[in-house]
């Protein structure tokens, strides 16, 4: 049995955060869709980069609440120079009229859902995940490889992050993933995080991680093995039998 565990060092730094985790097998990664599929899902990906656009009231990306937000977390941990909230990606685009484009079935999903709700949203090929998965403090110098680099990236002393028995998975809480756990088109099992640090917010996080599941099922196949919404309160999971 595999589980997400949010450790305690996790939330004396954020103790109203609310995680919500979708675990999901049989995932077609790497389906070819029908015409009426593409383009529904084209659609719904077009749709959510116009609605975004009420969360972005100031041309001023740092001004808007739901970015803001996010950067006013990030100052609570130490971070890499730069490292962003993967919502603030997303909408940056948005703002600048570059809309985020099609790349394929599963990642336009979680990119409409993303952008629909304003909410940073991660994925995992669960099969390459060793023993349970945390987020937590780090010690520093974990391993960890980013997607599209060849050289090593260790975390920050308590830098907050996404982890597991064999190094970091997402470093910087969710800004960027390592190529170890990163989906692919052989991925048919996936661990899927989708966070919230705004308590006025949490229907809206229970609202679009049901959504995600239910359109993952309905266009990927994908079969939900554990759902949960995670807090200080219930603060663990199981993700996998």
């Amino acid at each position: 049995m595999k589980k997400f565990i949010a450790d305690m060092n996790f939330w004396e730094v954020f103790p109203e955060a609310k995680i919500a985790v979708l675990a999901v097998k049989n995932v077609k990664e790497s389906i070819q869709l029908d015409e009426k599929s593409a383009t529904e899902i084209k659609e719904l990906l077009n749709h959510a980069n116009r609605e975004a656009k009420k969360y972005l009231p100031s041309d001023v990306i740092s001004e808007n609440p739901v970015v803001h937000v996010w950067r006013e977390a990030y100052s609570k941990f130490p971070t890499k120079k730069g490292a962003r909230c993967s919502i603030e990606a997303l909408l940056k685009r948005v703002l600048h009229d570059n809309p985020v484009g099609t790349i394929a079935p599963t990642v336009d999903i979680t990119n409409a859902i993303s952008l629909k709700y304003a909410l940073p949203i991660g994925a995992e090929d669960l099969d390459k995940v060793v023993g349970d998965i945390h987020v937590g403090r780090m010690k520093g110098g974990e391993s960890f490889l980013p997607i599209g680099s060849d050289k090593q990236e260790p975390p920050l002393e308590n830098e907050i992050a996404y982890y597991d028995d064999a190094g970091v998975i997402c470093r910087c809480w969710n800004w960027r993933d390592g190529q170890r756990t990163e989906v692919t088109d052989d991925t048919t099992t996936e661990f899927i995080a989708m966070e919230c640090v705004e308590p006025e917010r949490y229907h809206q996080l229970e609202e679009a991680v049901n959504e995600l599941e239910k359109l993952l099922q309905y266009y990927v196949g994908a079969e939900t093995m554990y759902k949960a919404i995670i807090d200080k309160e219930h603060p663990e999971m199981f993700i996998k039998d």
